[in-house]
């Protein structure tokens, strides 16, 4: 029986769950491993140029279950957990999918069921990564590559967008059970050039600076619930900056002024 009593008050926040997503290349896979103390689930041979602690490329949905397994099980001291990639690990929850309903396609489940069925299976990954953050204290990134995806906007006139390169049921699932969802892209700006005769050419133009986009876009999908600026550098250190317990900025001292004497 509820009573008031059990009302929970005051702001308690726990180990971020996030979503990391862009183009191939960027940086997605090195932000993670700054994280404190990480241990990736691979799902892709991709990180073989980081120093990093890492189980074995999964090559089942079943290693990947077995890996969280291992990590709530038994005693460690990470603190960051990274799956990388989540498109990779797409693929092997459909495998598994089509290894139960005795099928050779995940489109060979009629009516679009195949990707209803692969939802219970992402909901067992989020549950073993909401375990590991509640009981083990766990931070969780989670990477995804980028795709471009026509945009209904039932406001405007539909546009292109980057979201994750997930079905669109597996990527609504994950964007909710996450805290922050980052797209991680270029710097980019445009110049608009006057050819004549009411001609004009626009060039993307950018000088390599590698951003996360913290907000919900026209351009992209995105969300945090740290009050992020809508721009950071793709560096852990810059997130790191804004979460709970993080030390304060250190605040300039005002400048000492004098009043010149007058003989």
């Amino acid at each position: 029986m509820s009573t008031l009593a059990s009302i929970l008050t005051g702001a308690k926040p726990g180990p971020r769950r996030m979503l990391v997503y862009g183009t191939a290349g960027i940086g997605k896979s090195t932000f993670a491993t700054c994280a404190p103390s990480p241990i990736v689930l691979q799902t892709e041979d991709g990180l073989n140029e980081i120093d990093t602690h890492k189980f074995p490329v999964a090559t089942s949905f079943d290693e990947v279950m077995s890996n969280l397994g291992a990590l709530y099980q038994e005693d460690h001291g990470y603190r960051t957990v990274v799956i990388d990639s989540l498109d990779w690990l797409e693929r092997l929850i459909w495998a598994k999918v089509c290894a139960i309903r005795q099928v050779a396609s995940i489109e060979d489940i009629g009516y679009g069921k195949g990707y209803t069925f692969s939802l219970t299976h992402w909901r067992d990954v989020l549950d073993g990564l909401t375990a590991l953050r509640d009981r083990k204290g766990m931070t969780v990134i989670l990477i995804a590559h980028a795709k471009i995806e026509r945009f209904e906007n039932p406001e405007t006139e539909s546009y292109d967008r980057y979201v994750p390169r997930l079905h669109k049921t597996a990527a609504a699932l994950v964007a909710e059970w996450c805290d922050e969802v980052l797209f991680a892209g270029y710097r980019v700006f445009t110049k608009a050039t006057d050819e004549g005769f009411n001609q004009k050419r626009v060039q993307g133009l950018g000088s390599g600076e590698r951003v996360l986009k913290t907000s919900e876009r026209p351009a992209h999908l995105a969300k945090n619930r740290l009050n992020l600026p809508d721009e950071l550098p793709l560096a852990w250190s810059e997130f790191a900056k804004f979460l709970p317990g993080a030390p304060a900025a250190a605040v300039a001292p005002a400048p000492v002024t004098t009043t010149p004497t007058t003989h």
